[in-house]
């Protein structure tokens, strides 16, 4: 009877090691273009401190969906401000946490072979004809940020009439810029970081600033954060962070923290 309990002891001891273990995991759901960069932030972020990251990475507007339909998260990380608004008005995240983390710049990719050269991105431009037969990708419009930002753009410059039935639309910018690096589109709009990130396709043209509005990426704490979160929040916003980003392509907008 005795080893009995005993065996009963230990049995519940080993079940508990993983929830404990689990206490020291942060949650980080964030966009797509995000990946290469907060990869090696949360490595580093790791190596320091111990606390395991577990990222996803999808399109803005599906994590914040996910998000308000109960998925666990403890730190959401925003391609464009609209959204984090959205998170922010149904208290789905802790308003008062938030932080305009990084910027970025929106540009125009071929693929790395296409005999396409530098393009004059202004009013007027003709991103139609420069498709040719081919398509033009980016985020889904309707949703995406990238593709939000990338249909702003074609407006005002008064391109998107005659391109709007030639594009495709996927579900966040890696897939996007995915289909142009396989030769599979003509053209894609994606992030400048994104371009950075893949060797197989080139910039052609970059949107001037003023074509939309900021790229900016938002981050903050959601409402079920765990303690441990506050700690990879700031690290963030370090000088170590701060760093990393900027190695691919981002603006950091904070002033670092040590």
């Amino acid at each position: 009877m005795l080893h009995r309990v005993f065996a009963c002891l230990i049995a519940l001891a080993m079940t508990s090691l993983p929830s404990a273990a689990q206490e020291q995991t942060i949650t980080v759901f964030a966009a797509a273009s995000l990946k290469n960069a907060l990869d090696d932030v949360n490595a580093a972020f790791t190596k320091n401190t111990g606390i395991k990251v577990v990222a996803s990475y999808a399109a803005t507007s599906a994590l914040m969906k996910q998000i308000e339909n109960g998925a666990p998260a403890d730190v959401f990380a925003s391609a464009d401000v609209d959204w984090m608004e959205y998170g922010a008005r149904n208290k789905l995240i802790k308003d008062d946490t938030r932080i305009d983390l990084l910027g970025n710049r929106l540009v125009l990719i071929a693929p790395e072979d296409s005999k396409l050269g530098h393009v004059a991105i202004a009013p007027g431009f003709d991103l139609a004809k420069l498709a040719g037969d081919g398509r033009i990708v980016t985020g889904d419009v309707r949703a995406v940020p990238v593709g939000r930002y990338a249909k702003a753009a074609l407006e005002k410059l008064g391109a998107w009439d005659a391109a709007a039935p030639k594009f495709a639309m996927t579900e966040n910018v890696r897939a996007a810029l995915t289909l142009v690096a396989r030769g599979e589109a003509a053209l894609g709009i994606v992030y400048a970081t994104d371009a950075k990130a893949e060797p197989n396709v080139k910039v052609v043209g970059v949107f001037p600033e003023t074509s939309h509005p900021p790229i900016v990426y938002p981050v903050a704490l959601t409402m079920s954060a765990k303690a441990d979160a506050a700690q990879y929040f700031a690290f963030l916003q370090s000088q170590t962070a701060k760093a990393v980003f900027e190695g691919y392509g981002f603006t950091f907008l904070p002033r670092p923290a040590s």
